[in-house]
């Protein structure tokens, strides 16, 4: 997260939930946390939100392939952002 805006409760909380038992996916969480986090919507919150509920190795699945687009709209752009280097 941005070192000069300090995190609200429920980001501190979402942040805390992207810690994962797959260390792939644990990586690619805590970058994602670190450069787009901060700039996500309300809506994209939500949906980023539901995506943690996801076992591992599902959410790893949607991560880690690109070709497959996602039919929702919001899901596709947190998706982007997530696999953004």
């Amino acid at each position: 997260m941005h070192p000069t805006t300090e995190p609200t409760i429920e980001q501190r909380r979402l942040a805390w939930r992207c810690r994962r038992g797959m260390l792939e996916l644990d990586i690619v969480l805590q970058t994602f946390i670190d450069e787009h986090f901060q700039a996500l919507t309300g809506e994209e919150l939500t949906v980023f939100d539901e995506m943690l509920d996801l076992p591992d190795n599902v959410f790893w699945g949607l991560v880690a392939d690109p070709s497959k687009i996602h039919e929702h709209a919001t899901v596709e752009s947190v998706l982007t952002k997530i696999r953004a280097k």
